[in-house]
């Protein structure tokens, strides 16, 4: 073999074994962070909210349970656009895992037998659902459950106009604003890089309040404490370059919800 080609091959051998060490770190690092699916119902007002929490506090809940999720959120809009509307959050400690377990709920013979299941194009079940694939941080690889007391929950989305910005803002978070919010009283439940669903690229999280008198006390104190000011003046994390929306929508818990 001539030299160059050696030198060729040698090199890009070296560069696969080098994205494959690569890939397979990621890959382990991301092992322990949670998947979650984000699931938003749009409903109309009359019999639809009703009919919704009959079936998933009888039969979709115990379901979800019976296929290896073992916590499910279910929410009401409390503030936010088109209510009526429902959010339901699924979590699983791997895609594969979260994928076995829809495929075990839509086979389960109690939601198949479901009367919400079968119900006619002349009377849905609802008017639209929407569902987001999100990676959880690798800060809070976990979901951090609530107390079972009163408590409003605060789901905020920050969108972004690229992957980078999106990725900066994700490191914002890790490398000190989640240590601030904890800080402050800004309690997570979780937080989620957005892989799958709509307003590409964003992240979304979940905070969780005793009531909105404490919620607006504690981003007041987070808000104005001098470490937030310094981070969020700092060159690469200020709004301007990585922010260009914010969603936010106040969620209060149904009944039979475990989260």
């Amino acid at each position: 073999m001539k030299r160059r080609d050696f030198l060729k091959s040698s090199l890009a051998a070296t560069s696969l074994a080098a994205m494959s060490s690569a890939f397979a770190a990621e890959s382990k690092k991301s092992a322990a962070r949670e998947y979650y699916e984000l699931r938003h119902y749009t409903l109309r007002r009359g019999p639809m909210p009703a009919r919704f929490d009959d079936f998933f506090e009888k039969i979709a809940v115990p379901a979800w349970n019976r296929a290896g999720v073992a916590n499910v959120g279910v929410f009401d809009v409390a503030v936010g656009n088109h209510v009526p509307a429902k959010y339901v959050l699924l979590a699983s400690p791997s895609f594969d895992a979260l994928s076995a377990a829809k495929a075990k709920f839509d086979a389960d013979p109690a939601v198949r037998a479901a009367e919400f299941t079968n119900l006619p194009a002349t009377d849905p079940a609802y008017v639209r659902a929407e569902s987001s694939l999100l990676l959880a941080f690798g800060s809070i690889p976990k979901m951090e459950l609530p107390a079972k007391q009163p408590r409003v929950f605060e789901l905020r989305c920050y969108e972004s106009h690229s992957k980078a910005a999106n990725r900066k803002k994700i490191e914002m978070f890790d490398t000190g604003e989640i240590a601030l919010f904890r800080k402050t009283g800004l309690a997570p439940v979780f937080f989620g890089e957005t892989l799958i669903g709509p307003k590409l690229p964003n992240l979304t999280y979940l905070l969780v309040f005793p009531d909105m008198a404490v919620r607006e006390k504690n981003w007041d104190a987070f808000r104005s404490h001098p470490d937030w000011k310094k981070m969020s003046a700092t060159p690469g994390f200020t709004d301007p370059e990585i922010v260009t929306n914010i969603g936010n929508t106040i969620l209060k818990p149904t009944a039979y919800s475990q989260v």
